[in-house]
């Protein structure tokens, strides 16, 4: 199931890298947001992911968005993950996979991986976007290129 394009987010809550509760509705239905799921920290493609997020950083933010990482892996590895890559945006823990099935992010080699999914959530908070792609390096472009195109409409 999950979340498909028209859909409106849910209220959730996870953990943030900074160690409090994150609640979907203090930032989801106020501004635009990019979600992207990754399988892991420190692994090659996710390293370039976020890399191209942290780049570009200033572009969302010139257009009102907030980024989050989402991934299984605990809060000390999101902070050391942020602290090494200088990753200026929010990394939630999804250790039990909540949020990937919330949102039906699919895993991948037979379920092996955690799956790698982009959304582009608008200001009222509904998918505008849902991207998978295995190819790290697409997501970003991918991502900014829909923002731009969302907030441009009014």
């Amino acid at each position: 199931m999950g979340l498909n394009v028209g859909d409106r987010v849910p209220i959730f809550s996870a953990t943030s890298d900074s160690g409090v509760e994150f609640i979907s509705s203090d930032i989801i239905g106020k501004k635009p947001v990019v979600i992207y799921f990754y399988p892991k920290n420190f692994t090659p493609g996710c390293i370039k992911e976020a890399c191209s997020f942290r780049d570009n950083y200033e572009d969302f933010k010139s257009l009102g968005a907030e980024v989050i990482g989402i991934s299984s892996d605990r809060v000390r590895s999101h902070v050391r993950f942020k602290e090494r890559y200088q990753l200026p945006f929010i990394f939630l823990s999804d250790k039990d996979n909540v949020l990937q099935k919330l949102f039906g992010v699919e895993s991948e080699l037979f379920g092996l991986l955690p799956g790698r999914e982009t959304y582009v959530v608008n200001k009222e908070g509904v998918v505008c976007m849902k991207f998978n792609n295995r190819s790290a390096s697409k997501h970003m472009d991918t991502a900014l290129t829909t923002l731009k195109k969302i907030t441009q409409k009014k």
